[in-house]
């Protein structure tokens, strides 16, 4: 049977690019009116990560493979795309030869070897509250500039091979378009871009040995990064208009079309709050990353390392479906099976506690949602500040979105209306929607307003648990000493 012809286009076309930790995803999508049209995917492989293993490491060659290969995915619609843009994974550390081709495999965000080097910069440079203030955020080990200094330090004629360093976007944009560029958002998560004055800071440049001549020029929001190079293997077409694409979590904010002070809580791997703000984050506890967002505002931002494959893994170990939860009793669980990031628990392991004789399984793994969540809600708090208001929804995106047990958790624990909006991959769209401002003169957010990117089902407020989070905070109280020391 042959196949059913594509729908015209209303406007013309964007292509939405996601390159994630694991995998790339292209959307082919209608400017005029944000319908999807084709659509491909493609993994790539993550080295490290097992037991008692810190360094997770990418072969960047392999993430345009995978761009590659998920454009073919998409069919001939891709051919006809005006402009372009790309997302992808914060923080990653990607060293370029004089060749332009990588010295070495990337290190990725949740490569966290590079502890010790943040430890030092931090004391170095003037503690935590100077960071804040010049900075915008504490660094943690996830970020660039900890990262650098690691590579220095123990891999010292890499580091002097590299002739550029680069984000992840950056690398494929550059790939594309032959130009050495980068966006405010994904730079405001190096550790070394001022968010003060908006610009690299020669300071922490300097202490980590990184020549800013290695580094990529930063875009305004509105500005092309170029345009798409007739390339081999390449089903975009040359010519193509590319954006400065940005950081994965800006994008997903362009990809809601999000307002100040909208909430979100994102339910992946790790857990991550955010929320656009028009005041310039600087929180000193290092809870929150005070990142820029891909426009000309700022993107205040939490995250969690222990969510829904922690809560998978206990799952997993009482031998029930993720969704097997039963209420009641009285047992805390804190997941913290890999260390926590937010509280800042790096050799924390995972602990549980108030078991009676009647704690059934399902009440064990609902305790597992509700710690995990309630430590989400907590770094929500700190991101949202005096802008806090508990009856606007709260936008639940991510693969945990779709689970009845974390949305009813997150409803019961925070007492705001959820949404989960009905479009996935909001990466994928803002990129698009950055894309298609950037063909139509438009204000991308906007863009992503107009095709309802954000609409779905609204599950109204419900009575926030105080009991429940009131065990869960003495516990936590009790037990810092203990999760600190692992």
């Amino acid at each position: 049977m042959a196949a059913a012809p594509l729908p015209a286009p209303e406007g013309p076309l964007v292509v939405g690019v996601d390159s994630s930790t694991q995998s790339t995803t292209v959307l082919v999508v209608d400017a005029a009116t944000g319908q999807v049209m084709a659509r491909g995917r493609a993994p790539h492989a993550v080295v490290g990560g097992g037991p008692g293993e810190d360094g997770r490491e990418s072969d960047p060659e392999q993430w345009w493979q995978a761009l590659c290969e998920a454009l073919d995915r998409c069919g001939p619609r891709v051919r006809e795309a005006s402009a372009v843009s790309v997302a992808g994974q914060q923080h990653g550390l990607v060293t370029l030869g004089a060749d332009g081709r990588p010295v070495r495999p990337a290190l990725l965000w949740n490569d966290v070897r590079s502890a010790p080097q943040r430890d030092r910069l931090v004391a170095e440079l003037g503690g935590p509250a100077a960071w804040a203030e010049r900075i915008g955020s504490v660094p943690a080990p996830a970020f660039t500039a900890t990262k650098w200094a690691w590579l220095r330090e123990n891999e010292p004629e890499a580091a002097r091979a590299t002739a550029a360093v680069r984000l992840p976007h950056d690398y494929l944009t550059e790939r594309l378009t032959g130009q050495g560029v980068t966006d405010r958002g994904d730079a405001s998560g190096t550790g070394w871009w001022a968010s003060a004055v908006e610009a690299y800071d020669d300071r922490v440049l300097e202490h980590i040995g990184l020549s800013p001549a290695l580094l990529p020029r930063v875009l305004r929001h509105g500005e092309a990064a170029g345009t798409v190079r007739r390339l081999p293997g390449l089903a975009l077409p040359a010519g193509a208009l590319v954006a400065t694409g940005t950081g994965d979590n800006m994008a997903a904010a362009l990809g809601l079309g999000l307002r100040p002070a909208q909430p979100v809580l994102s339910l992946g791997t790790s857990g991550t709050v955010y929320a656009v703000a028009t005041r310039r984050p600087t929180d000193a506890t290092g809870v929150v990353a005070g990142f820029a967002d891909a426009r000309e505002a700022w993107l205040p931002l939490a995250c969690t390392l222990n969510c829904t494959l922690a809560v998978d893994r206990i799952a997993g170990l009482l031998g029930r479906d993720r969704e097997a939860v039963e209420p009641g009793g009285t047992a805390v669980l804190l997941p913290y099976l890999d260390g926590e990031r937010t509280p800042h628990l790096p050799v924390a392991a995972g602990l549980l506690y108030g078991l009676r004789h009647g704690t059934t399984p399902g009440q064990v793994l609902q305790a597992a949602y509700d710690g995990a969540t309630r430590t989400l809600l907590g770094a929500l708090d700190r991101v949202l500040g005096a802008d806090a208001d508990p009856a606007v929804p709260l936008l639940l995106i991510g693969g945990g979105a779709r689970g009845t047990a974390w949305r009813e958790t997150v409803r019961r624990l925070s007492g705001r209306p959820v949404v989960v909006p009905d479009a996935g991959e909001p990466v994928a769209l803002g990129a698009a929607a950055q894309a298609a401002g950037l063909l139509l003169g438009e204000d991308p957010a906007a863009v992503a307003r107009r095709w309802g990117t954000a609409d779905g089902p609204v599950h109204e407020a419900v009575e926030r648990d105080e009991e429940a989070l009131a065990r869960i905070g003495a516990v936590l109280a009790e037990a810092e000493g203990l999760l600190r020391h692992g």
